[in-house]
């Protein structure tokens, strides 16, 4: 069989239930890998047809492990030319496999394919807004992409697929080393799945950012160049807070008033990049609030990771569902 799909999930419910729906006559083998679910989930998957692989929940949950265990039962038996991963919180759009199987058949060096994914409902909250936003990627040549990409099966071995120590950004780490390794990667100018967060709650919008934080610092000591402006941005801005702090509780107010200016020049200039890439301005303001603040949490998740490098403690999966 050409083709094999993997699709992880933790307590994904009715979203499990979607994708699962949008394999339904997929000519390929389907894997779905469960992280301890509690909800059915491991129900629901095999009574789709899926084989299903649960993880032992002795050792840390993460995505990049799910992945790999996917991969390795996909690998017994007929072991496919193509691999689909893709989250328990998305579903396939229809044309994409036949897609992304067309340009990896025609390019050899091309190591994987990824297409472009949004929100079903962006309406529903500024955090779901503000994840279209960020989904939206040109297409062409890339260095990383999200979990959701087609990975030809050779080159997955050849690096050894994800690194199950990384608990955030672990999709751009294996891109990285599938770039290291002579492997080219491309977007496809293709719809590839619909993406639902879900999110409602300020509390799950500040873990999901604390997540990535950890995910800049971990995969940058990894990879020094890689994240380097989403590391620097966490810690100007950590350092603009704490002197516009200073500055009023010692009254010395062209301090405060500096970095003041600063943060109103970084929203300022967030905004006006949201409206050039197609937000309305009532719609762009808010958002830009969200990711002037997000640098706050971001360096939380950075300060987390350095902590527990430092302790030499296993990383645990940052939940913000």
């Amino acid at each position: 069989m050409s083709l094999g799909v993997v699709l992880i999930g933790r307590n994904e419910g009715a979203r499990l239930e979607r994708a699962l729906a949008a394999l339904e006559g997929v000519e390929a083998r389907i894997v779905y890998v469960d992280s301890g679910s509690t909800d059915g989930s491991v129900a629901a998957a095999r009574a789709a047809g899926a084989e299903v692989v649960e993880l032992d929940a002795s050792r840390p949950f993460t995505a990049a492990r799910a992945r790999n265990a996917g991969f390795a039962q996909l690998e017994r038996g007929d072991a496919p030319e193509h691999v689909q991963f893709i989250d328990g919180d998305c579903a396939l759009v229809d044309g994409w496999l036949d897609a992304g199987q067309a340009a990896l058949r025609a390019d050899p060096d091309l190591g994987l394919v990824t297409g472009w994914r949004s929100e079903i409902r962006p309406e529903a909250s500024l955090y779901n807004a503000l994840a279209d936003v960020e989904w939206h990627r040109p297409a062409g040549p890339i260095e990383v992409c999200g979990g959701d990409m087609m990975v030809r099966a050779a080159a997955f071995r050849q690096i050894g697929g994800f690194d199950a120590r990384v608990i955030a950004a672990e999709d751009d780490e294996f891109c990285l080393r599938l770039g290291q390794a002579g492997w080219t990667l491309r977007r496809l100018p293709q719809e590839m799945t619909r993406h639902d967060l879900a999110m409602t709650r300020f509390g799950a919008w500040w873990r999901r950012a604390v997540r990535a934080g950890h995910g800049f610092a971990q995969v940058g000591a990894m990879h020094p160049g890689h994240f380097r402006a989403e590391r620097r941005r966490a810690w100007i801005n950590a350092i603009s807070a704490a002197a516009l702090l200073a500055g009023f509780v010692a009254g010395v107010w062209w301090l405060a008033a500096l970095a003041g200016a600063f943060f109103a020049l970084s929203y300022l200039r967030t905004t006006q990049g949201l409206v050039r890439r197609g937000q309305p301005l009532h719609r762009a303001l808010p958002l830009a609030a969200l990711l002037v603040l997000s640098k706050f949490p971001n360096l939380v998740g950075m300060l987390a990771y350095h902590v527990r490098a430092r302790r030499g403690a296993d990383t645990e999966l940052i939940e913000y569902k």
